[in-house]
């Protein structure tokens, strides 16, 4: 391999050159290129060549760049003419060099295939489309970069082509039509669910497939009981394809859902058919095959296949002799019977003798769909048997400490060996991580010990007898003991979750290394454990050596290459800024007599490894060892610690004392080196065995990538020279191929060619001959290698805040604008990944010459336009990504850039927040504000009386660009508004800035007082929101301490991408601030109070304690609370209550606040309401998706409630009540403000005259600043 392996412009992937000529030109032409290298005069025509190979490689995995080009067949001749231009003169240049002349007629036919896709791709979009729109509606057809992009990879990150075409079927009857017409077309189906899987699978291995995703096949049954055979009726559920995980889960409560795989937050019921899933609970009720009772499919020639299990046993199919199972095949046009057969296949089929997990088997008997990866069908809808859940669970969490792992590991397995003997006490998981995870999660130990926990488990232990789950816990506690560590025991429901918490967050081992990882999944026999995990061990400290030598031999190269600058100009000299010193040269030589010694020393010890220490006794002087012991035991227990630190570079440091530059070149020296070393991390489902083996890679550096790779085959056979298999949960995809057993892959094949003989279904994927050299992984390292030009694009901050994403698709489920039934798949991952494309197609646009296209910049448009900015995402992200702030800067970025789409609805939202002047805000208040609000509910009513506002939602009706806009924009009217705003009301409208209104009761004088912020959505549009705030603090006899005017808080602007005009309005708002309080020194501050969230999240940044000391920033509500404000139980009313993205209760939530305040029980209504600020007036398409499912989770709180009085939805966000209050019409439930509720309580519906009349009878003063 030549030094530069990465000639190749644009190349910002895991591929060196070899791969991309190999990809394009083929193996001979890589070795006529290498035979060329030698005999290079100039190389320019090398240069030319690998700039056409660098713009095909760019354009063939950028989505965004090859549709921009289809679009502009402008750009797409320019570039058409660069390669026409470079091909001549490299056959110009070629001669009468036969080598050269070969690799140009290669370069030729490329460059033909090339332009001839871009002309036949139009026709063949368009047939495709027709074709599927006689069975799904047209929009559910994607081509769009966005979506392409999002669908090329899974959570490995792994890639080899991208699809040519994404469907969203809106139901199961859709599948049997698009499979036939698939099949007509020539195409490959690949079905996808939530992304989530860690092997590849769903990666397309070819340029002509269709991916169907069926995350809108969402549905979930009711807990049903069913008759399973010999063991009578039990518990079941039924759910979608396209059923998250958790979700079903969550449905199944109170019985227990057993397929619990850790990405059941993302993941979907489809893709756990489809590989098996496991999970925490496998350790007691087995994979997804072992509760599987029934389950409907589609087969490669477009028919239905129901499979049901016969006689199911409630436990583990290995356990069965023979298992059963029935096969319905229907067609799916007539609903006629093909056939109808028992299958029967022996138990042990099923898994390898003596494990408990095994999905390498993927032929299973000839059992149709189950851990099959997709290749023989497409799961639509499954059954599952639910478990009873036991009485009692209590989890144990237990640190173990020290250098001795195996001592943990026994007790690992005594643990298990001692609870499955106990009558009446079940494991019901048994979770494991070492201390690579300990140290990547940031894990906080239980433990008072200074020390770090070498290894931790996490233990459900469960049963019926509160006494005997008890005492399974202590002995477990007392088994940690002996093994050096320490148990402790959570019996509520929340210390159990918060020790679970920290399982969850294991894909941040990846952080590192810009969240690519290799991921394996072996499976060991419990007795073997101790073997493998000293295996790890070995690996670790064999790679770690040899990264210590590598720094070595950079240290020494650089060594070398300064003693040849010192001895050169003075200019050089000068560079390394050393001072004269005429024994440097006797000094480096010192140092290099250091590293050869150390060297060498090190090179013996790893040698010696697996010898006897007493055979490198040399090197070991005052270490204590065994005579029978090997070297790998006297490092693995620390007697012998092998340091850089210690041995190199602080003698190296001492030498080079007062040589800064050298000193800091040898440092630099050893970061690069230690940035490639290869690290093998564990967790396991330990209760099974299935051990996941983790190795960070850096994408960028192939050498690592290579020496990972390695590594990976040691592992896999060693988990099979244990006994066990390559993988337990995963499946193998594209990562594990290579190391499936020839003999069950040959298994595998014979049936995907009886069932699937065209191979329709994922073609590629578990077949022995399939090639998989040219799968790549993007590489965030390499774009950020580029970083001049990324900060000169201001795309520098943005690639960092993005690149370490994991694609867990932990965001998914919080995330206001992932909404599959409505065409909404735009979770952070998603986001993220369409992100890391465009980024990419604009580095290679700015480096081109050719110019940024528009297309690029509409892409970030779009995707900024789909967040709400509620910054939900940023919890549950293991490596915390808050999208809501990468949106934020995406849209600065956008803005500086003059790319913004000039879009008027925000604009005068926006301006009317902003304001100032009194005169003006009445102004636009009552022309554009109140008489747009009525003009929009007028059109409402004339769009229902039409009928194109109809019962179902636009969202759902699959309509398209401007019809979509419009329908979305009137379909909920907005809500009236008061006549005037706070403060016309109470007459306290000044244009005087240095007048401060300050509410208080004349018979009530004291100092208390508060600072209330209204901001613009309690006091400008819903001026009810502010009064009765003012009313409430007015009764508590407090002085109420107002802004001189109207006042923003800075956040819209922020969030709206005006990053400059959020800071001057923040720091104008705290120089106000200050002068308040100066100006009224003598009132006693106690807390400064918003009733709003998003004014609460801005205030947050301006430093109050400063200004206001003593005086914490509070909610109106959580204030009240704590003053002891109450009325009684309001009878006539339920309640429920929505928690805005930005909740200003911060302390006690709205449950506590309306329960506290109204003397009430109330309901939780999900999701957000899609006013999100200026959203549903600049991007009514977008709201209108959100609020379908606002409206959804409105109905299902209503069945909550008795249904026996007036139901009312309470919130804490004007503009949530705003959001609200336009679905008032269709859910037939009343909105409105937490503390307003309150006010009328106390004060009767004509709270507000009353309150107006005790400020204008001498409750206002005024203050001059």
């Amino acid at each position: 391999m030549p030094e530069n392996i990465r000639e190749i412009p644009y190349n910002y992937t895991s591929y060196s050159d070899r791969e991309i000529v190999i990809r394009f030109l083929g193996e001979a032409a890589w070795d006529d290129l290498n035979v060329l290298r030698t005999q290079r005069r100039t190389g320019r025509s090398a240069r030319m060549l690998f700039e056409i190979l660098g713009d095909l490689w760019m354009v063939e995995r950028n989505i965004f760049l090859r549709n921009d080009l289809l679009d502009n067949k402008k750009r797409l001749q320019v570039m058409h003419r660069r390669h026409h231009d470079r091909l001549t003169r490299i056959e110009t240049g070629a001669a009468d060099n036969p080598r050269a002349l070969k690799v140009a007629a290669c370069t030729s036919r490329m460059l033909e295939n090339f332009y001839q896709w871009f002309e036949a791709e139009p026709a063949k979009r368009k047939k495709t489309r027709k074709a599927f729109a006689k069975y799904t509606h047209a929009n559910n057809v994607h081509f769009d970069a966005y979506t392409l992009t999002h669908h090329a990879t899974d959570a490995t990150d792994w890639r080899h082509h991208a699809p040519f075409c994404v469907v969203t079927p809106d139901s199961a009857d859709e599948l049997p039509g698009l499979i036939r017409a698939i099949s007509a077309l020539k195409l490959v189906v690949i079905p996808r669910g939530g992304g989530t899987g860690l092997c590849g699978g769903s990666v397309p291995l070819s340029d002509n497939a269709v991916m169907i995703n069926v995350e809108k096949l969402d549905a979930i049954g009711a807990v049903e009981p069913c008759d399973i055979g010999n063991l009578g009726e039990v518990a079941t559920i039924t759910a979608g394809a396209g059923a998250v995980t958790g979700k079903v889960m969550e449905a199944s409560m109170p019985h227990v859902f057993a397929t619990d795989p850790t990405s059941l937050w993302a993941c979907t019921i489809g893709g756990n058919v489809a590989s098996n899933a496991g999970g925490k609970h496998a350790v007691i009720w087995g994979t997804c095959v072992d509760n599987l009772l029934s389950w409907k499919m589609v087969t490669p020639d477009g028919n239905w296949l129901t499979v049901t299990r016969i006689n199911h046993n409630m436990g583990k199919v290995h356990n069965e002799q023979e298992v059963r199972f029935s096969l319905l095949k229907t067609d799916a046009v007539s609903g006629a019977e093909i056939s109808n057969e028992v299958l029967t296949i022996e138990g042990s089929v099923f898994r390898k003798e003596g494990l408990g997990k095994d999905v390498t088997r993927k032929a299973m008997g000839g059992l149709p769909g189950v851990q099959k990866e997709g290749t023989d069908g497409f799961i639509v809808e499954a059954t599952f048997v639910l478990h009873r859940a036991f009485d009692v669970t209590r989890t144990v969490c237990c640190e173990f400490f020290g250098q001795v792992l195996d001592d943990a590991t026994k007790a690992m397995v005594g643990i298990k060996h001692h609870v499955d003997a106990i009558e009446g006490a079940h494991l019901e998981g048994l979770e494991h991580f070492d201390e690579k995870y300990v140290k990547a999660i940031e894990y906080i130990s239980k433990s008072t010990r200074r020390e770090v926990p070498r290894v931790v488990l996490l233990i459900d232990v469960s049963g019926d007898d509160e006494a005997t789950v008890a005492k399974a816990c202590a002995d477990i506690c007392h088994i940690t003991s002996r093994g050096n560590g320490e148990g402790f025991v959570a019996s509520n429901a929340a210390d159990r979750k918060r020790f679970w918490g920290d399982r969850g967050r294991m894909a941040a081992i990846a952080k590192h290394t810009r969240a690519f990882k290799l991921n394996e999944d072996v499976v060991i026999p419990l007795d073997r454990l101790s073997e493998y995990n000293d295996y790890v061990e070995h690996l670790n400290i064999e790679n770690s050596i040899l990264n210590k030598k590598e720094a070595i031999e950079a240290i020494d190269t650089y060594l070398d290459k300064a003693r040849g600058r010192i001895s050169g100009n003075r200019l050089d000299v000068q560079g390394l800024s050393l001072d004269d010193d005429a024994y440097l040269s006797d000094k480096l030589n010192n140092c290099k007599q250091l590293l050869e010694e150390t060297r060498d020393r090190w090179c013996a010890l790893l040698k010696g490894l697996d010898e006897p220490a007493k055979n490198v006794s040399a090197y070991l002087l005052d270490v204590k060892y065994k005579r029978s012991e090997n070297l790998f035991r006297v490092i693995q227990r620390a007697s012998l610690r092998i340091s850089y630190r210690d041995e190199v570079e602080t003698p190296i440091c001492d030498m080079l004392r007062g040589h800064d530059s050298l000193i800091e070149g040898v440092k630099k020296a050893h970061k690069t080196a230690l940035s490639s070393r290869i690290v093998v991390a564990t967790h396991m489902h330990a209760g099974d065995g299935n051990v996941h083996t983790n190795i960070p890679v850096n994408s960028n550096d192939y050498n690592m990538m290579k020496k990972a790779h390695r590594v990976v085959e040691k592992v896999m056979a060693k988990a099979v020279e244990l006994g066990g298999v390559i993988s337990g949960e995963h499946g193998i995809g594209i990562t594990k191929l290579e190391y499936m057993e020839p003999a069950i892959l040959q298994e595998s094949a014979a049936y995907l060619k009886r069932v699937d003989p065209e191979h329709l279904f994922n073609r590629g994927k578990l077949m022995p001959d399939t090639d998989l050299q040219l799968s790549y992984t993007p590489s965030f390292k390499l774009l950020e290698m580029e970083s001049m030009i990324l900060e000169a694009a201001d795309l520098s901050e943005l690639s960092e805040a993005i690149s370490p994403c994991l694609r867990c698709g932990k965001c998914k489920p919080v995330c206001n604008t992932h909404f599959p039934r409505a065409n909404m798949l735009y979770s952070p991952r998603n986001k993220i990944q369409a992100t890391g494309a465009m980024i990419e197609a604009l580095l290679y646009e700015s480096q081109t010459g050719s110019g940024i296209s528009f297309e690029q910049f509409d892409g970030l448009e779009d995707i900024a336009d789909h967040c709400t900015i509620c910054h939900k995402c940023e919890s549950p992200c293991p490596v915390n990504i808050d999208f809501g702030e990468v949106t934020e800067s995406m849209r600065a970025l956008l803005k500086n850039k003059g790319k913004t789409s000039f879009n008027p609805g925000a604009r005068l939202s926006m301006l009317f927040l902003v304001l100032q002047n009194p005169n003006a805000v009445r102004f636009m208040r009552e022309t554009v504000i109140r008489w747009g609000y009525a003009g929009h509910r007028l059109l409402n009513k004339i769009g229902r009386l039409t009928g194109i506002v109809q019962k179902q939602p636009a969202a759902s009706r699959n309509l398209d660009g401007v019809q979509a806009q419009m329908i979305n924009f009137i379909e909920r009217p907005l809500p009236s508004l008061p006549i005037g705003t706070a403060r016309q009301t109470l007459g306290i409208e000044s244009r005087d800035k240095n007048m401060i209104p300050v509410l208080r009761d004349p018979n009530k004088s004291n100092s208390r007082a508060v600072f209330y912020f209204p901001g613009c959505g309690s006091e400008r549009l819903f001026s009810q929101v502010g009064l009765a705030t003012q009313a409430m603090l007015f009764d508590l006899g407090v002085n109420v301490v107002l802004p001189p005017s109207y006042v923003c808080c800075g956040y819209p602007s922020t969030a709206g991408g005006d990053k400059k005009k959020g800071d001057e309005i923040t720091y104008d708002n705290r120089v106000l601030f200050h002068r308040i309080k100066n100006a009224l020194s003598y009132l006693d501050f106690e807390a400064v109070i918003v009733s709003c969230g998003t004014c609460y999240d801005q205030l947050t940044r301006y430093e109050l304690e400063q200004v206001f000391p003593g005086a914490p920033l509070i909610d109106i509500h959580e204030y009240l609370m704590e003053q002891g404000v109450k009325t009684e139980n309001v009878a006539g009313v339920e309640y429920m209550y929505h928690v805005p993205c930005h909740s200003p209760l911060k302390r006690h939530g709205s449950h506590a606040a309306i329960e506290s305040l109204l003397g009430s029980d109330s309901v939780k209504t999900e999701e957000c309401c899609g006013e999100a600020g200026t959203l549903a007036v600049a991007h009514p398409a977008i709201a209108g998706k959100i609020r379908m499912r606002k409206e959804e989770q409105i109905e299902k709180a209503k069945a909550q409630l008795p249904g026996k009085a007036e139901q009312k939805v309470l919130t804490s966000c004007p503009s949530c009540l705003q959001g609200l209050s336009r679905l008032e019409g269709d859910t037939e439930v009343d909105a409105d403000y937490i503390v307003v509720e309150l006010a009328k309580n106390l004060h009767g519906e004509d709270w507000q005259k009353q309150f107006v009349q005790k400020i204008k009878n001498g409750g206002i003063e005024r203050i001059l600043m």
